[in-house]
């Protein structure tokens, strides 16, 4: 598609702040009297992007939610693409009133505590994931944070299709813009096709994610074996603790894309065949993240067992200290009693004689312990 004239859209241009705050005012039952933060930004709005698509192409114009489902019945082969950004509950129950989404879902979607999972509601199916995001960081302490997860909710109608995104992993940006530039072909098997590429999107982050944690646990690894041991357990049981979380987003979803694949008649064939791809690369993670599990756990024995050990060394080194202090020990309390009649007191070489004894005592008992290993 070409240029586009007098304000209308181009496919990458984004949605003002002014223009989207008056459009949500307007469906939500305000004026821009009461609202006019709106125009000078400081109102923001759930709606990040709200487009409708005929035969796969988007057309010209700029709508509000209610707008847009409009033209769409006023037009054959076309839906409505709505994207939302972690909107209040009252946003979400203006947009549910409109499309006739159901009131569990607008609660799930404001809460946004959700396991994956795909709910049908009449004809709308209702499509929870959770995204992830890899947090750089430069070492692994005890307090780092690996993994950060957000959700992301599909509604799915005949002739529209809602993602809602919290938090800040999975952008849709990047896949509205590839879908309305090299996949129109796509974007013609109406919102089925919207929901594949935004789950497609989502897993692919799961396997850039689990890369990511593959080179931590090397290091992990590495500083458990190494000579010096640098990583503490802490560091260990910490990196375990964020692979649960990214378990618990991965996972959970090997049921509903498992529930989409087998839906015949609900989505079409085609797009049936790109889940199937989906579900391919979540099963290659979940093995991933399974066997990055089992290796974290040997680990964390082995560093354990480290620990165990060193602590054993410790004691014995201890012991074989305090067994060459007995010597001394007695002797001091033997000759600290005060008898009177001890013939080494008056004995000229006494003193000197009894120390000669305890040096020869402790270089026997220090080379003993040497070589059993206990110094």
């Amino acid at each position: 598609m070409g240029e586009r004239d007098n304000g209308s859209w181009g496919r990458n241009r984004p949605l003002s702040k002014a223009w989207a705050a008056r459009a949500m005012n307007r469906f939500l039952g305000s004026t821009d009297a009461e609202q006019g933060a709106g125009e000078s930004g400081g109102e923001d709005t759930a709606v990040v992007d709200c487009g409708v698509y005929v035969a796969g192409e988007r057309i010209p114009g700029t709508f509000t939610p209610d707008q847009a489902l409009a033209e769409v019945h006023r037009r054959d082969d076309a839906f409505v693409w709505l994207g939302l950004h972690q909107p209040s509950e009252r946003e979400m129950t203006a947009i549910a009133r409109i499309y006739g989404l159901h009131e569990l879902t607008v609660e799930d979607a404001v809460k946004a505590e959700q396991r994956p999972k795909l709910e049908q509601f009449g004809d709308v199916h209702f499509l929870v994931l959770r995204t992830t995001r890899y947090v750089p960081h430069q070492e692994l302490t005890e307090n780092s944070q690996v993994v950060e997860t957000g959700q992301m909710m599909i509604f799915i109608g005949d002739r529209f299709v809602i993602t809602v995104r919290h938090g800040e992993a999975s952008e849709m940006s990047p896949v509205r813009a590839d879908l309305e530039k090299q996949r129109a072909a796509l974007l013609e098997q109406g919102p089925w096709a919207v929901a594949y590429a935004v789950t497609d999107r989502v897993v692919d982050s799961y396997l850039e994610v689990a890369e990511q944690v593959e080179a931590d646990l090397d290091m992990i690894e590495e500083g458990v074996f190494s000579r010096d041991r640098s990583a503490p357990i802490q560091e260990v049981y910490q990196l375990k603790r964020e692979l649960v979380e990214f378990r618990r987003a991965v996972v959970p979803l090997q049921r509903p894309l498992a529930g989409i694949i087998a839906s015949q008649g609900v989505v079409p064939k085609e797009i049936r065949r790109y889940f199937r791809d989906v579900q391919d690369h979540l099963t290659r993670t979940v093995e991933q993240v399974s066997s990055y599990d089992d290796l974290l756990n040997s680990i964390l024995q082995a560093r354990l067992a480290q620990v165990t050990v060193d602590q054993n060394n410790d004691m014995r080194k201890i012991a074989a200290w305090a067994g060459i202090a007995t010597a001394w020990t007695a002797a001091a309390g033997i000759y600290g009693m005060n008898f009177e009649y001890m013939p080494e007191l008056h004995w000229r070489y006494g003193y000197s004689g009894l120390m000669a004894v305890l040096a020869l005592v402790t270089v026997v008992l220090y080379r003993a312990f040497r070589r059993n290993g206990w110094l």
